[in-house]
């Protein structure tokens, strides 16, 4: 039987935070295009988090996994109204970018849960 040691979860963990840094660069924009257009500000200020993690040069995964929590959770909590409104508005598909955001989010929490 195989031991996990706190070192093979030191290294899930950063792999995790290094999977979230790759997807920001691909996804990060239409996130904070989603996330500005949002009525709760926080959101946005966790995705600003989420970058200061990344300007050190071992990314503190605890940090991004935390910015990554409240995202999800500011993602999770929208109301399809006030979605909807905000699609009209500002031109978005605000309701698909907060599922497609919400479902990568998730998937990305996901890691480091495997990884502790």
């Amino acid at each position: 039987m195989h031991t996990t040691t706190t070192l093979d979860i030191s290294q899930a963990r950063f792999n995790a935070a290094a999977a979230a840094e790759k997807h920001l660069r691909y996804n990060g924009a239409s996130l904070c295009d989603l996330l500005d257009a949002l009525e709760d500000k926080s959101g946005f200020a966790a995705l600003c988090d989420l970058h200061g993690a990344f300007g050190h040069s071992v990314p503190d995964a605890d940090a991004v996994e935390a910015a990554l929590r409240h995202i999800h959770q500011v993602l999770a909590e929208q109301k399809p109204s006030v979605l909807d409104r905000i699609g009209h508005e500002r031109r978005l598909p605000a309701s698909e970018m907060t599922c497609w955001h919400g479902a990568r989010v998730s998937e990305l929490l996901a890691l480091f849960s495997c990884g502790g």
